[in-house]
């Protein structure tokens, strides 16, 4: 019979935990306070919920606002382009 090993518990991976410095254009949005990237995207989530910027068509598709289209710089951007914008916006 094989033995049960014990895995570890997972740790938080340093690099999404680090405080991040968003630009003018993303804290017009977040807020700007340097915050970690998950809480980025969290708070870009809420916005957009609050907001109801799903398309309903096809809700993997955000449309932009006014204070989003400059961070999109178009009208409007699928979920999975929305983190590839966002990272060009954190220092």
């Amino acid at each position: 019979m094989a033995t049960a090993t014990k895995t570890a518990a997972r740790k938080p991976n340093a690099a999404f935990m680090k405080p991040l410095t968003p630009s003018p254009i993303l804290a017009a949005v977040i807020g700007a306070e340097a915050v970690p990237r998950t809480e980025v995207t969290k708070r870009i989530w809420d916005y957009i919920k609050k907001h109801d910027l799903q398309d309903p068509a096809n809700r993997r598709n955000i449309n932009a606002d006014a204070k989003l289209k400059p961070l999109f710089e178009k009208d409007q951007v699928s979920m999975f382009e929305l983190t590839k914008i966002v990272s060009g916006h954190l220092k």
